[in-house]
C-alpha cells in the first residue's frame, strides 16, 4: 500500500513539474497575449453592455442606468419609417454587388500581380493600387467634387465637350448617375487593399504544382482554373463569409461624404448608417442609433451563421466553424 501511495505521489509530482515546465516554456507567449486580450476586452466586449441603451429612453439628467426602459420602441424608428424600404434596399444591394464584384476584381488583381516576376515592378504596382485605401474619404469626396462639379468640374469642362455635350450635367442633383459613381469610387479605393490578402495566399502556393501542369501541357488559364482557384477557395470563402456578416453595414464616408449629403440624391445614396446619422443629428436620440447598431449586428450574425451552414453542406473543410 505504501509503495502504491509513493508511486502515485511521484506521478502527481511529475505531472505538476511538467505543467510548471510548460508554463515556464510558454510564458513569453502568454505575456505577449496580454495586450491583445486587454484590447479585445476593452474594445470589443465591454462596449456590448451598451446594448441596453437600445431598450431605454435615454435621459442624460438621470444617467444611462436610471433611464426609463421602453422595450422595442427605439426599433420602431427603423421599421415604421416611410424610407425603410429605400435604405434597406440600398444597403443590401450595394453590399451584395460590392462583395460579388469586389471579390472577383481583388482576385484578378492578385493573380496579375503574381504574374509579374520583376520584384521591383511588383512592389511598385502593389504600392500604386494600395495607395487609394490610405486616402481619407473626406479627401476622396473633394477629388470626386473636382471631377463632378457642375461649374468647374473636369467632366463638365473637359470630358463632356469632347462628346458634344456643351451644357454639362448637374451631377449632384441627378440621382441616376450615383450608383455608378459610388461603385467606381468604392472599387478604386478598396480593390487594391483587398487583393493583398489573395496575393499573400498566392505566394504560398508551391511552384511545383504549376511546373507539373506545364509538363502536362496546361495553359496559364487552365493552371489558374485547376490549381490557383481551388487552393485559394478557403481564403475566398472565409473573406466572403466575413463580408456577409457586415452586409447590413455601409461605408459611411462613401455614402454620406462623397455625395456631399445632397438631398436630391437620397433615393440612391441613403443607407441605414446615413439615415441613422441624419436622424441622430436631428433628434439627438442615441437610443435610436444604438437600436440600429444592435439590429445590424444581429442580422449580420444570423447571415454569417446561415452562410457558414450552407458552406458546410457542400464542403465542411471550407466552413469557418
Amino acid at each position: 500500500m505504501e509503495q502504491a501511495a509513493t508511486a502515485a505521489g511521484l506521478q502527481t509530482g511529475l505531472k505538476v513539474k511538467k505543467k510548471k515546465n510548460q508554463y515556464r516554456k510558454y510564458s513569453p507567449l502568454l505575456i505577449m497575449m496580454v495586450p491583445g486580450l486587454l484590447y479585445l476586452l476593452f474594445n470589443n466586449y465591454l462596449p456590448m453592455m451598451g446594448i441596453a441603451i437600445a431598450f431605454k429612453k435615454v435621459n442624460f439628467a438621470k444617467g444611462f442606468l436610471k433611464s426609463e426602459w421602453i422595450g422595442f420602441d427605439n426599433f420602431e424608428y427603423l421599421f415604421k419609417t416611410s424610407d425603410a424600404f429605400i435604405i434597406t434596399r440600398n444597403t443590401i444591394l450595394y453590399n451584395v454587388f460590392f462583395i460579388a464584384l469586389g471579390t472577383i476584381l481583388a482576385l484578378a488583381c492578385a493573380i496579375l500581380l503574381n504574374e509579374i516576376k520583376n520584384k521591383m515592378l511588383s512592389k511598385f504596382y502593389q504600392s500604386v493600387i494600395t495607395l487609394p485605401h490610405l486616402i481619407s474619404m473626406v479627401i476622396v469626396s473633394y477629388l470626386v467634387f473636382a471631377l463632378m462639379s457642375a461649374e468647374t468640374g473636369f467632366m463638365n469642362k473637359t470630358v463632356l465637350p469632347w462628346f458634344g455635350i456643351e451644357e454639362g450635367i448637374s451631377w449632384y442633383s441627378e440621382e441616376k448617375y450615383w450608383p455608378v459613381i459610388l461603385t467606381v469610387v468604392h472599387f478604386w479605393k478598396g480593390v487594391g487593399y483587398s487583393s493583398i490578402v489573395f496575393f499573400a495566399a498566392l505566394l504560398g502556393i508551391d511552384e511545383e504544382y504549376y511546373e507539373a501542369a506545364k509538363l502536362d501541357g496546361a495553359s496559364r488559364l487552365q493552371q489558374i482554373r485547376h490549381i490557383t482557384l481551388p487552393i485559394l477557395s478557403p481564403v475566398i470563402i472565409m473573406l466572403t463569409l466575413l463580408s456577409v456578416g457586415r452586409i447590413f453595414y455601409s461605408d459611411f464616408g462613401l455614402f454620406y461624404q462623397v455625395p456631399m449629403n445632397a438631398g436630391a440624391l437620397f433615393n440612391t445614396t441613403a443607407t441605414i448608417d446615413t439615415y441613422v446619422f441624419r436622424g441622430l443629428m436631428g433628434s439627438g436620440d442615441i437610443g435610436m442609433s444604438t437600436a440600429a447598431g444592435v439590429y445590424q449586428s444581429i442580422v449580420g450574425f444570423l447571415l454569417v451563421m446561415f452562410a457558414n451552414f450552407m458552406v458546410r453542406l457542400y464542403n465542411k473543410e471550407n466552413a469557418l466553424f
